[in-house]
């Protein structure tokens, strides 16, 4: 009950501060008032519009390029390079956790036990977690086996507590 009687003094304050501040206005000041309000409320609506046709044009920049893209890609042609791409940047890989089975991304990787000992490359430029990001995969692939494993157990364990309730000595 206390908060709620905080928090009706606390509006209660805040209106008198309000009220007094309002109260104690010049001419001036409230002409000022005024014309900032009214400013802001002629303005708002044409900002407004005019951000939305510049993220129109954005949007139909991005459509346009994807396009081009797609139409190139369509008809055999390679795209324009980026700078990205001629340094080996321009592939997008994405890590799904529901992926952790698949070996796409594992075409280095032997299963020795040595992290990276399969694969020949070395991290250099845009690939230098790779090898890492292969490591941390086979860890998360090996901790979930194991916890499946324990609890194919436990429920094996269970099932044996149950049938042993039945037998009779």
């Amino acid at each position: 009950m206390t908060g709620l009687s905080d928090v009706v003094s606390l509006v209660r304050s805040r209106f008198d501060n309000v009220s007094d501040s309002l109260g104690n206005l010049t001419l001036q000041q409230w002409i000022r008032l005024i014309a900032i309000a009214g400013a802001y409320m002629l303005l708002r609506p044409y900002i407004i519009k005019l951000g939305g046709r510049y993220q129109m044009k954005q949007h139909e920049a991005d459509e346009k390029a994807s396009l081009a893209e797609a139409v190139a890609i369509a008809n055999g042609e390679k795209p324009a390079l980026s700078a990205n791409d001629l340094r080996g940047g321009g592939q997008k890989s994405t890590a799904v956790p529901a992926g952790l089975g698949s070996d796409l991304d594992d075409s280095g990787d032997d299963d020795s036990g040595v992290p990276g000992a399969g694969a020949t490359s070395t991290a250099t430029g845009t690939d230098w977690g790779k090898n890492a990001r292969k490591r941390q995969r086979k860890m998360l692939r090996q901790l979930l086996e194991a916890h499946e494993q324990q609890l194919a157990d436990a429920q094996a364990d269970e099932e044996d507590k149950d049938i042993e309730e039945f037998l009779e000595d």
